[in-house]
């Protein structure tokens, strides 16, 4: 059997030597990971009364507004209130896809998906303060051309089995080790993370845990204090 990992289908760089997981230290001049929060699609009705008691149950670093099918116009009627709760909680507002309704919002932040435009364009719209993540799925080749276009975080997943989006990249948490050991830039983990599969992602490496389901899907208040658990006990 051999010593390395299967090699991922958008990475030409080759696989990693498993034995790097083995050897890897989280680096103590790094951040604590923080918890990154992504709507469900319907942002109506109660929820920002939701979003209000997630943001009060615990510390969050960052939520991301995600919502399909529906205009500029509405999409920004519904984002509104939703940004003022995050700015009054001091939580980053990242809007999910859209550069020109992140400018039009002034939102803190956008994340781009690999069909969603290039983190230069975007930086040019929205300036140098905007903040910008990228989906790299299990590729360190995307990741690395994401830090060189100049975006201020990467992210990797889904790293488990989930119902938010459909996805056909699984890495294993050992990239999360490799590209914080190499790079100073900021990774998310993403994909099905609950507070009980949470710790070995924080423990390969991950600076921000993004999570959706595990949060809305039931109680927000208790999943966000779940979380919160988990991260206090980090190294």
């Amino acid at each position: 059997m051999s010593d390395d990992l299967p090699l991922p289908d958008d990475d030409p760089l080759g696989p990693i030597d498993a034995r790097f997981a083995e050897r890897f230290q989280r680096d103590d001049s790094r951040e604590p990971c923080q918890l990154y929060l992504i709507s469900p699609l319907d942002v109506g009705g109660d929820f920002s009364d939701r979003l209000r008691r997630a943001l009060e149950a615990g510390p969050v670093a960052a939520f991301q507004f995600r919502v399909k099918g529906v205009d500029q116009h509405e999409a920004a009627r519904l984002a509104e209130p939703l940004q003022a709760i995050c700015a009054e909680h001091d939580v980053a507002f990242i809007v999910n896809d859209d550069v020109s309704l992140a400018k039009r919002l002034g939102a803190d932040g956008v994340h781009l998906g690999q069909g969603d435009g290039d983190a230069r364009e975007a930086r040019a719209v929205l300036g140098p303060s905007v903040q910008i993540g990228v989906t790299c799925h299990d590729s360190r080749h995307l990741a690395m051309e994401a830090g060189e276009a100049g975006a201020d975080y990467v992210a990797f997943g889904s790293f488990y089995p989930t119902t938010t989006k459909e996805v056909r990249h699984h890495p294993e948490p050992v990239i999360l080790s490799w590209w914080s050991a190499l790079f100073e830039l900021p990774c998310v983990a993403i994909g099905g993370i609950t507070p009980g599969n949470a710790a070995p992602l924080v423990a390969a490496g991950a600076d921000f845990l993004a999570v959706s389901g595990a949060v809305w899907n039931g109680d927000e208040a208790a999943a966000v204090q779940a979380f919160a658990e988990v991260l206090a006990a980090q190294p």
